[in-house]
């Protein structure tokens, strides 16, 4: 199968997407129209997440083994260590190798029911995605990628700090990182440059989620750990009552933001779909980044 990085080298910028292990029935038809509209466009790759303390495992393996299967996209499995033995953590990574699946995301993990709660490391697991990325290395010859943090890691004590450990999970084997949401260009290529300053030239692919809805706006909050700057809240905070006018700004904002890192030399943009097309897609389409598809061109 090929590899996550392999799709990278490129001589021209690409995209990823990630999607969520269905929860129902319904839930399965709408990520499978979401896969099938978006492997058109030919994503470098494909992720699917894996609930804290191994939550959606089982619908985690199922649907990337699936997206192995049955499309022409290279899936990539989420892995946390939250919970897991390492034998658990073993028969996982036996089982995507079973179904043919060589790129892994290896994360420590939130701990199950408050992200912001004590972290229990299991009694025979792993404390760190350090140790989860050299398990991975060892047990086959795995494509392995591991988060970052513009912001810092909640649990981080500063940002040399975080990008210390950032910098040990790339030396521990590590191939490429996927950095968490952020709002700014600037936040991102900051981190950036301290990898750089660090020695480290490791892909590192910006986390993008298209501003759709003052509920994704939240969401964006809760999941980077920032506030929204006032730049972006001036535009927002104004439409919060009018759906139409709001998903259109957002929409520029974050077309905007994509410009700006593309300008700046990244490789690849990764967006957060919850298993939904249509915006990515609209996103995809106004930067370019795919020459030519079938069927009538998209409209904002």
């Amino acid at each position: 199968m090929t590899s996550v990085v392999e799709r990278l080298r490129r001589d021209h910028p690409v995209f990823s997407v990630e999607f969520m292990p269905p929860r129902d029935d319904e839930d399965e038809r709408r990520l499978w129209h979401a896969i099938r509209s978006l492997e058109g466009l030919d994503p470098a790759f494909v992720s699917v997440t894996y609930g804290a303390g191994g939550s959606s495992r089982d619908r985690t393996i199922r649907t990337t083994g699936r997206v192995a299967r049955e499309t022409t996209l290279v899936p990539m499995a989420h892995l946390c260590a939250v919970d897991h033995s390492i034998a658990e953590l073993r028969n996982v990574i036996g089982w995507y190798a079973a179904l043919g699946i060589r790129n892994i995301l290896a994360l420590r993990g939130d701990p199950p029911g408050d992200p912001m709660g004590d972290w229990v490391r299991h009694p025979e697991g792993l404390n760190y995605a350090e140790e989860l990325v050299r398990l991975v290395r060892s047990l086959g010859d795995f494509c392995v990628g591991v988060a970052a943090f513009p912001y810092g890691h909640p649990r981080s004590t500063d940002l040399e700090t975080d990008t210390d450990h950032l910098v040990g999970k790339l030396r521990a084997g590590a191939d490429f990182a996927i950095a968490q949401l952020f709002f700014q260009p600037e936040d991102f290529l900051r981190l950036r440059d301290r990898l750089a300053a660090r020695g480290c030239d490791s892909p590192l692919l910006p986390g993008i989620m298209p501003l759709t809805t003052p509920r994704v706006l939240h969401k964006s909050v809760e999941l980077s750990g920032s506030p929204v700057p006032p730049a972006i809240a001036s535009r927002l905070d104004p439409l919060a009552d009018d759906a139409p006018a709001f998903r259109a700004e957002g929409m520029d904002i974050v077309t905007e933001l994509c410009h700006r890192l593309l300008a700046e030399g990244v490789p690849a943009l990764h967006f957060y779909t919850f298993n939904r097309s249509k915006a990515t897609m609209e996103v995809v389409d106004r930067l370019g980044l795919v020459a030519s598809r079938t069927g009538p061109p998209l409209r904002n």
